[in-house]
């Protein structure tokens, strides 16, 4: 589920990251935006910290400085000597009580601030925070409608009540309710310990309410904002724009050498201006234009190589043809020759019929070369073939002393291939391998499954060297050229054959070790013109040395468990042994679709076929 889930996640995910992953540009422009987008708000920040600072700072002084003259009057008006009458009598002390004295105060002081701050007092308590119900702190008093109680923080109010001096803090001053009830504004409060007309404590608080320093300080985050975003923005087409310049002649480039690649060798960038990327055009051109020009002359000796090797190969078979026939009459005639010119006919002609076998590589050799090879497919049975091959190869084989075995052919092995061709292939190989194989057993063995066919030859003669599987199909190619041909080969047949396999879609691969023998397999596409997408043989037989040593060691291994258990059952009860590994068996599950060369079987063997196979190894 956990799987299911991450591939319906990436599923629509898939074309941005392909976009991500070849869009140079794009991954450039992204990466300024995010750069220039951290550069922006990294001095958005520092610029909003310094000036919130700023104005706070300058707010404090303005407060300490109007709350200092405030707190100064006030005290000087509870320290006035009391008065009988006159025009002043609302401050003097005479026939007035402290409630009313302080009522009057708060309402002078605050008539000065012109909503600049509010005054608020508070009579001297603990400043503990109110039950639920109460009427607030004694005393309280305040101007425009400010809520007294809620509008002091607790904290303050200890200070007060507790220190002598003046204290201050940010708060929010709140109103009481009403039809025209404020929001709640933040706010500075200021407040001191002061003493009233009867020499009672009472404390005293001025609220600057911080609004006109918010609405800045908005103005300028905004302001920020809208510069950020703004060069956010260009920059982002400037590097739009910048990497445009640079990216679009490389693109086409890559363009140019994509259809350069393909085929279309007339292909040139345009040029224009004087500039690196200028240059840069003029050497992809000149480039463009030696390797069409070197490909062009290669093309042109290839050519004259195939001509002369087809005209050549032609032109030899008309005196080959009149050689032949005097060889024939020569060898004829050869009781009457006395025992060296005998033997001198017989070389003759046996070294003619080399020579027209090289003739008859040569002229198939040129006809792949010029691409006029023709592949005339019908639906045939490959045991067939590799019958008429091996009755071919029984004289030699008898000669040499080897035996050739067939494996896989219980049951028809049916594929669309040029009959002709397909057993030109397997000719060779099998002669190949009772050459090469020192006299021991040959074993073809013959595989379907999926949409490919394939037929293994395996030898266990010589072997191959590293590095000369890839080599061995080459023209005239030997692994020991002080080794003679015994057989008369051309040196040519293996490169035939490798063209053959081609020619059907399929693969024609070898594998060998040192004194180990070797393996080649022909695998081919069961239907014409389906693609192979892995072979029914693995190309490393299970008889190597590798895959003897690991089925040795997990024998051991499973030795191992079964003696342990034994030991667990308190002894064996079981008197049949194990089966030691037995070469050809198959120890794991087969996989159709096991791309060549990577060792793992690909169709299981019925058990019945098992059997034969293993009686028939026994013999």
């Amino acid at each position: 589920m956990l799987r299911l889930f991450v591939r319906l996640v990436r599923r629509p995910l898939l074309p941005a990251v392909r976009l991500w992953r070849r869009n140079i540009q794009l991954r450039v422009v992204a990466a300024t935006l995010l750069i220039s987008l951290s550069v922006v708000l990294a001095l958005g920040f520092v610029v909003i910290a310094q000036v919130s600072k700023g104005l706070l700072d300058a707010k404090e002084e303005a407060a300490q400085s109007q709350a200092a003259g405030g707190f100064a009057v006030a005290q000087e008006k509870a320290n006035t000597p009391a008065t009988v009458d006159g025009p002043d009598a609302t401050d003097n002390k005479v026939g007035r009580d402290a409630s009313t004295w302080m009522n009057s105060l708060v309402k002078q002081l605050a008539s000065g601030g012109q909503t600049a701050f509010e005054v608020v007092a508070l009579g001297a308590g603990t400043g503990e925070q109110p039950q639920p119900g109460a009427q607030g702190v004694r005393g309280a008093r305040a101007s425009g409608n400010v809520d007294p109680t809620a509008s002091v923080p607790i904290g303050l109010r200890r200070a007060v009540n507790h220190a002598t001096g003046t204290f201050k803090t940010f708060s929010e001053i709140r109103y009481t309710s009403g039809a025209d009830q404020k929001e709640p504004e933040p706010a500075l409060v200021v407040g001191k310990r002061l003493t009233d007309i009867n020499g009672d404590p009472y404390d005293l608080y001025y609220l600057f309410p911080l609004t006109q320093e918010e609405e800045s300080l908005n103005l300028v985050k905004s302001t920020i904002a809208t510069a950020g975003l703004f060069v956010v923005v260009l920059l982002s087409g400037i590097a739009w724009l910048v990497v445009r310049q640079v990216v679009s002649p490389v693109r086409m480039a890559a363009g140019i050498a994509e259809r350069l690649s393909a085929g279309r060798l007339q292909e040139r960038m345009k040029v224009t201006g004087e500039d690196d990327i200028a240059r840069l055009g003029e050497a992809f051109n000149k480039m463009a234009q030696n390797l069409q020009n070197k490909i062009q002359q290669l093309e042109e000796l290839s050519r004259m190589q195939r001509r002369f090797v087809s005209d050549v190969s032609h032109e030899l078979r008309t005196p080959l043809t009149t050689v032949r026939m005097a060889a024939d009459v020569i060898h004829d005639a050869r009781v009457d020759f006395d025992p060296v010119t005998a033997r001198s006919a017989e070389l003759l002609a046996g070294q003619l019929d080399r020579f027209e076998s090289l003739l008859a590589d040569l002229l198939e050799i040129s006809r792949f070369d010029a691409g006029a090879a023709a592949l005339e497919a019908e639906p045939i049975d490959l045991r067939e073939v590799v019958r008429r091959v091996i009755d071919g190869a029984e004289p030699l084989a008898e000669h040499k002393g080897t035996r050739i075995r067939v494996l896989g052919d219980s049951q028809p092995v049916i594929a669309e291939a040029d009959s002709r061709r397909v057993e030109r292939v397997l000719r060779n190989l099998v002669v190949n391998a009772v050459e090469h194989g020192e006299g021991r057993d040959v074993v073809v063995r013959l595989a379907s499954a999926g949409g490919a066919v394939a037929v293994a030859v395996r030898d266990y003669g010589v072997g191959l060297k590293p590095g000369e599987a890839t080599r061995v199909f080459n023209r005239f190619w030997r692994a020991d050229p002080a080794r003679a041909r015994t057989t008369g080969g051309t040196g040519l047949g293996l490169s035939i054959a490798v063209e053959d396999a081609r020619l059907h879609g399929g693969w024609l691969q070898a594998w060998g070790e040192p004194g180990g023998g070797s393996q080649f397999r022909l695998t081919l596409p069961r239907t014409a013109d389906e693609p192979l997408r892995g072979s029914p043989i693995p190309l490393e037989p299970e008889d190597s040395r590798a895959n003897r040593a690991r089925a040795a060691v997990d024998a051991a291994a499973a030795s191992g468990s079964a003696a342990e258990r034994q030991t667990a059952d308190g002894g064996d009860r079981s008197p049949i042994p194990p089966r030691s590994p037995v070469a050809g068996a198959m120890s794991v599950p087969a996989d159709p679709t096991a791309l060549p060369g990577n060792g793992a079987r690909v169709v299981a063997r019925p058990a019945e076929q098992a059997q034969q196979e293993d009686r028939a190894d026994g013999r």
